[in-house]
């Protein structure tokens, strides 16, 4: 054999090889996920949510968060607009609060319902591991459900997720997370009759120490169409928050 064919047949196998590369593992990514995007550190920052509800024109909330990741208490102050301000979220514990400036009372909530009003909840907040909340979906074949394809123009894995327990509030996703680094694109979210509710869209993440957080996202509301919220985080901060920021006390002591 030449020189010329060994070279090609070499290529040929080169070829091959790369091409029969499996998908990695659907729990892998998941606990990568879970990794580059664990903070474990207090923060601060300013929420901007920009809602646009079918038929009612565009509105924009605004809010001071505090999240404290060991323990993943968070409060949100709400600063805008005028009929909000001084209303507050806080959640500690198992607990998850909603406090009323105007009537000076707390009312306990669950983590599902929304906030101010906007299509996010107390949940969007949260900084649950996915690996706790959901597990691989499986084929008829008992092979996960896990793709190589685009989205727009870049690489991603698409795969599917059942939930793990009944505390979440959709029992099925499909993730798209970026080949290069696993970072969440896309999540679409159904009910358990397969309706999808909710489509999610990671515009843009920072880096935060060795970490990374999304700053930048867009929920659409696929059940009611025309209704979208864009949710901006800025000004983040990792100073030490005061373990008294996250009571009922502070927050009420805020909108003396």
């Amino acid at each position: 054999m030449t020189w010329k064919l060994l070279i090609m047949s070499a290529l040929l196998v080169l070829m091959l090889a790369g091409g029969s590369v499996a998908a990695p593992k659907v729990d892998s990514i998941l606990e990568q996920i879970d990794f580059i995007m664990a903070l474990e550190s207090d923060g601060t920052a300013k929420v901007e949510i920009t809602q646009e509800i079918a038929g009612e024109g565009v509105k924009v909330y605004e809010s001071i968060y505090y999240r404290r990741d060991a323990d993943d208490a968070f409060l949100i102050v709400m600063t805008a607009p005028e009929v909000e301000r001084g209303n507050g979220y806080l959640r500690s514990g198992d607990n998850f609060w909603m406090y009323r400036r105007n009537t000076r009372t707390f009312q306990h909530i669950n983590r599902d319902q929304t906030i101010a009003g906007t299509n996010s909840s107390g949940e969007d907040f949260e900084n649950s591991k996915l690996t706790d909340l959901y597990k691989p979906a499986l084929d008829s074949s008992g092979n996960e459900i896990i793709v190589e394809t685009v989205l727009g123009k870049t690489p991603v894995y698409r795969f599917e997720l059942t939930a793990k327990t009944d505390s979440v509030t959709y029992p099925k996703q499909i993730m798209y997370v970026r080949r290069a680094d696993y970072l969440p694109l896309k999540v679409e979210s159904y009910a358990l009759n397969g309706t999808l509710m909710i489509s999610a869209y990671y515009l843009n993440y920072t880096k935060v120490q060795d970490k990374y957080m999304w700053v930048k996202a867009l929920f659409v509301d696929e059940f009611a169409p025309g209704n979208k919220s864009l949710v901006e985080i800025k000004n983040i901060s990792l100073q030490k928050i005061d373990d008294h920021v996250f009571t009922r006390a502070y927050l009420e002591n805020l909108s003396r």
